[in-house]
This record gives C-alpha cells, structure tokens and sequence, in this order.
C-alpha cells in the first residue's frame, strides 16, 4: 500500500512538473508604443504594477530623457529612474503617460529619489493592496566596476504611496528600510498578490567556485499587514519561519530581476528571467505552488538584438500579467543594453521594453 502511494506521489509530482503547451511570438505593435520621438526615449527594468481603475504602473531603471532624429538619441539626459502611467491594457502612444521630474531652472531628475541625497533609486516591483502601493526600491551606490557596472547595493526600501489615485507627481510616500536585506541577500524581485496574500520573491548571493549563484527566496505576509515587518513569514526547510536568516532557496540559478505570476490556463504559476542574469535566451519555470517545487528551466525565446553588434547583451526578461487582453496570453519584456554607452546613443532601439506573447494552450 505504501509503495503504491509513493508511485502516485510520484507520478503527481513529475505531472507537475512536464510544462505547459505554449507557442511564443514577438509582439511589434507593442515595441512600437515605447519607440519615442521626445520626452522619454529609454528606460531598462521595466516593472508593471496593476493601480486599479484601468490604469498600470510602469517603473523603469536609468531612463533617457531627450530626442530621437535619424535614429540616435540626441541632446539626451540619463537619470536614475522613471516612470509611466498606462491606461487600459495595452501600451499604446494614446494610453502611456511618462513621469520623471523636470524643475523649471534645470534638466530633468529621476521621479523617486533618496531622502538623504545619497545615491540614487532602482525601482524593483511593487503591489497595490487596500493599503496603499507598495513599491520596492534599492538604494544604489557609486563603486568601483567594468564600465556600466560600477555600481553597489547600499540598502533596500520599501515605499508606501498612500494616494495611488492622484496624479503620480502628487504622490507622497512613506520609506521603511527592509531589515533583513544585505549586499548578497534582498526582497522585491518580485511581488505576487494571492487571496489577501503578499507572496514577495527576493534572491541571495551564493558563492559557487569562481562565480556566484543567485537564488530566489520568498517571504509572504498579510496584505493588509504589508508594512509590518513582524507579520513576514520566510520560507526555510519547509516551512514558514520568522526568522530571514532561516529563509532557504525556493530555486536555483535565476536572475536579479525576474517576474512570479499564476497562469489560470495552465493551472501553474510562472517563474519568467533571462538565463544567467545576462543573456540571449529567455526562460521558464513552472510550479504548483509559489514556494515550489519549481521545475527546470525551459528556454522560449532567443532575443535578436545580441546579433547586431557584439557590444549588447539582453537582461531584465519579467512577464506582465497586468497586461494584455486573453487571461490564456503572459507578456513578457526583455531589455537589450550595450558595454558602449556611445551605441545606445547613436541606435536609439536599443535601451526601451521589447516584447514578447506568450500563449498556453
């Protein structure tokens, strides 16, 4: 009798793991829509978040702030971050809003920006609960690195919008630091909102011979309790613990930046990220729950852009179920970046959100 219950469990759990039927196609009209002439012409990270009212949050990274002609960027200011505000589900000229600051006596600045002065902000994902919106947010500092990498983690935050239905210039934000984040360990990779659960995946550095492994960690806690540190739970050695120091890998091998979203088709959730952080290839993995056990890697995509030169590379790969219009279809953006800041100057469709659909069947 045992044995025939461990042959079912199993077979349940190897069924869990076969993934899903799905086909995989670019999606032009939705690159079109961040191709910009003035204004905003650029932005990596490129995190969504639902605000409710038919409206979507975009959160970039270091954004250009400038004008395209011929195809270069020109007379073009980077800053920190930046923002968007999508109305109804589809990116389009007509229905995106960008937001940065633009003091009146200088150039435009990044929208959010660290109380202290020091440093600057990345935006990480972010959720709207009854609460307010809650946004993730690392605080970065200037380092010694390759070029384009010389940059640290100083700490990361948490924000608290309390009027998430005004205009986002007329936003006023509360900061938490989150305790338990450190230079190799942090949360708000990624936030999943599940029946009046916060399901908030981070990742930790983990030395690995020559090179560091990033593995992804979770913690959840009431929604209604988000900002109350002592309601997170962590997932550690199989169970919920209230210790982050016990919290223990979920999955192996991800990207800091990544997207954890449940597919109603498929009846699973997704783990969305470019391979090894750094990439061409775009991949999946799929689970039961969002703790896992999470299945290998499947490769859906091959970004083009790593063709035209040798200088750019892909990263920032995140699927958005906050958009599109068949609850069957997950978006999924990737970001193509160049070593040679004078190349993402001189080919402006480099640098901006492209995307992809992805379909199960």
């Amino acid at each position: 009798m045992r044995r025939f219950i461990f042959l079912l469990l199993l077979l349940f759990l190897s069924s869990c793991q076969t993934p899903p039927r799905f086909t995989v196609e670019p999606l032009p009209r939705y690159d079109a829509a961040f191709q910009r002439a003035a204004g905003w012409t650029g932005g990596d990270g490129a995190y969504t978040v639902a605000l409710g009212h038919d409206r979507v949050l975009w959160l970039f990274g270091d954004s250009f702030v400038g004008r395209v002609q011929d195809g270069r960027r020109v007379a073009s200011q980077l800053i920190n971050n930046s923002a968007a505000l999508q109305t109804g589900s589809e990116p389009s000229d007509g229905s995106l809003r960008f937001v940065y600051r633009s003091p009146p006596d200088g150039p435009p600045v990044a929208f959010f920006q660290p109380a202290d002065g020091v440093g600057w902000f990345w935006p990480y994902h972010g959720v709207r609960t009854p609460q307010g919106l809650f946004l993730f947010l690392l605080e970065i500092e200037p380092a010694d690195g390759p070029a384009g990498f010389g940059f640290k983690l100083a700490s990361t935050w948490m924000g608290k919008v309390e009027n998430p239905d005004e205009a986002p210039e007329n936003w006023t934000m509360i900061r938490y630091r989150i305790p338990w984040s450190n230079d190799r360990r942090l949360f708000g990779s990624s936030v999943l909102l599940r029946e009046g659960i916060c399901y908030i995946f981070g990742t930790v550095d983990t030395p690995a011979g020559s090179w560091v492994r990033k593995q992804a960690l979770l913690a959840r806690v009431p929604a209604d309790r988000l900002e109350d540190f002592n309601a997170w739970r962590f997932w550690g050695d199989g169970d919920w613990v209230p210790d982050a120091d016990r919290a223990s890998p979920v999955c192996d091998d991800v990207a800091a930046e990544f997207s954890v979203s449940y597919q109603p088709v498929a009846n699973r959730y997704v783990l969305v990220y470019t391979e090894s952080g750094l990439s061409e290839h775009i991949a999946l993995r799929f689970a039961g729950k969002p703790q896992g056990p999470w299945g290998p890697p499947v490769r859906v995509y091959r970004c083009p852009e790593i063709d035209w030169d040798p200088r750019i590379f892909c990263y920032a790969g995140k699927g958005h179920p906050e958009i599109g219009d068949a609850p069957y279809e997950l978006i999924v953006t990737y970001v193509a970046n160049a070593t040679d800041f004078a190349l993402l100057e001189s080919d402006a469709r480099l640098y901006r959100p492209r995307f992809i659909k992805i379909a199960f069947e």
